[in-house]
């Protein structure tokens, strides 16, 4: 960080309109706007595009990054870690599912002793916990399928289950939507019901580093709040802005939107923490919900 005229910021981000308030506030310049309006200053924000939580977490670590948007479970790991960050906010809630394309599979307990893959984004990523869950919730031993994981993006999990080389894909928005619009694949309802669209899926974390620096804080926090608010006063606007970026129609990604939740406070994180815990995803869990996030954020 230089002095308040002349700042910077390293943020990162993923792929999905779970992302959406975090690309509004990108694409409108709203965390430099908030910083101007502070300071008198300019901040310069660098946003990076990448493929998992474990790669901002590194970023963090290294110093590279003051901050970025992941998943709640790599997020939960990485303060649990001693990463150095803490939750700032919360960005989104989406549906997540498990389609497949096997007619012999109906419900998780027929994957179980199969050698059937089934693809999603990384050993670790909040799906794996949601399908450990998932299993759970239903009886099995949460890791009861971790052999059967392929590690795929979301774009390559879909294509994988629609060539037919992975038996099921676990995702979220819009790639579930786009699965089940298909109508080839059929879905395992225990992983839909075992994290809804009303749960946190993605938060914002912000380096230990960065809260000390408050205006600089203040204006990442403020940036993405106006592009959660842009999100919910101009959905016509932020549907054209998110569309033109990643092909959807401007329609379809209304309806997307729509499906989605963009609350600013945290819903389920310190209970999916402790499921972590008990079920050997992380090591240590947390004593609160207070140990997760920074003292001002909201929620549970």
């Amino acid at each position: 960080y230089a002095d308040s005229s002349s700042a910077e910021l390293n943020l990162a981000y993923q792929y999905g309109l779970a992302y959406a308030p975090a690309v509004i506030a990108q694409q409108m310049g709203f965390v430099e706007e908030a910083y101007q309006e502070k300071t008198g200053g300019e901040v310069t924000v660098n946003w990076n595009q990448m493929s998992s939580g474990a790669d901002i977490n590194v970023g963090i670590a290294s110093g590279d990054l003051d901050g970025g948007f992941m998943g709640i479970a790599p997020a939960v790991t990485g303060v649990m870690k001693g990463v150095g960050y803490r939750i700032f906010t919360n960005l989104s809630g989406q549906r997540h599912g498990m389609m497949s394309n096997d007619e012999e599979v109906t419900a998780l307990g027929d994957l179980i002793g199969t050698n059937k893959q089934i693809a999603l984004v990384n050993i670790g990523s909040i799906q794996h916990i949601i399908l450990g869950k998932a299993l759970a919730d239903n009886g099995y031993d949460a890791h009861a399928l971790d052999s059967n994981i392929v590690a795929m993006a979301h774009p390559d999990g879909m294509a994988a289950l629609e060539a037919g080389s992975a038996a099921c894909h676990l995702t979220s928005s819009p790639y579930i939507f786009m699965e089940e619009a298909s109508g080839d694949f059929h879905e395992i309802k225990e992983v839909g019901e075992a994290w809804t669209a009303e749960d946190s899926f993605i938060v914002g974390v912000a380096s230990e580093t960065l809260k000390e620096e408050p205006e600089l804080y203040d204006a990442l926090c403020e940036g993405i709040q106006k592009g959660r608010t842009y999100l919910k006063e101009h959905p016509d606007e932020a549907a054209e802005l998110l569309s033109a970026l990643d092909g959807n129609s401007k329609e379809e990604e209304l309806k997307y939107l729509e499906m989605g939740s963009y609350e600013e406070e945290t819903s389920g994180i310190f209970e999916l923490a402790l499921f972590m815990a008990d079920n050997g995803f992380i090591e240590t869990a947390p004593a609160s919900y207070e140990d997760l996030v920074f003292e001002e954020v909201k929620g549970n």
